[in-house]
């Protein structure tokens, strides 16, 4: 029996009912916005757009862009978030096929690598204009932004170390971030030696990650 003070059941299906619907408009109309917003960061070649352009190419009002917004920055940022959580999905699935949990760290850090580098050739403001900026001015924000990457390797590390493959004073979570902000770092900098004016290699971004400079006792 229903007591006074709850709702009738119909009553809760009824407004169940309404706010998955309006969560799946609201997440409708926030996807048109970001597929309106890349699309012009793909024919500029850059992040210098105004939210009004975005607005007229997704062909929605301005009210419900703030809605959904708070303003450019925020746009920005959820483009970038889903870059890189794309980018971890694409990473997972391709070591999906090796099952040595050290190759598989491999492959990861290697394809890591690889997504991280400049590329003239590639229009990616996203990654060259936005995120170094963000370093600086939001690092939380950046923080979160990276959280599936993190995960991923982490997820990665404490496979290796199940295994026995890590040293046993290593923590998988620490060695995963100190990792992922390492092989990034070196990939988005000039990425060759002054001696000889050689790109640094994926392979070799991996034999650092995995040996280090030391000898081996």
């Amino acid at each position: 029996m229903t007591s006074a003070s709850e709702e009738p059941a119909w009553k809760q299906r009824a407004v169940e009912r309404s706010i998955k619907t309006a969560k799946l408009r609201a997440a409708q109309r926030v996807q048109r916005f970001l597929d309106a917003a890349q699309s012009i960061i793909i024919e500029k070649g850059s992040t210098d757009f105004t939210v009004q352009e975005v607005v007229d190419r997704s062909r929605q009002s301005l009210r419900s862009f703030y809605l959904q917004f708070d303003g450019k920055h925020e746009l920005l940022l959820a483009l970038f978030e889903d870059a890189l959580s794309r980018s971890a999905d694409q990473i997972r699935a391709a070591v999906a096929g090796q099952t040595d949990p050290i190759e598989r760290l491999k492959v990861a850090i290697e394809l890591l690598f690889e997504s991280s580098r400049p590329d003239p050739t590639a229009k990616r403001p996203l990654f060259t204009d936005f995120a170094p900026r963000l370093l600086v001015s939001h690092p939380s924000e950046v923080k979160v932004a990276h959280a599936p990457l993190l995960v991923l390797l982490t997820d990665l590390m404490e496979e290796a170390a199940a295994a026995g493959r890590l040293r046993p004073s290593i923590n998988p979570r620490r060695m995963a971030a100190m990792t992922m902000q390492t092989v990034m770092f070196v990939a988005q900098s000039s990425g060759g030696d002054d001696a000889t004016n050689k790109p640094i290699s994926a392979a070799e971004v991996w034999d650092f990650v995995a040996h280090g400079f030391t000898t081996e006792d």
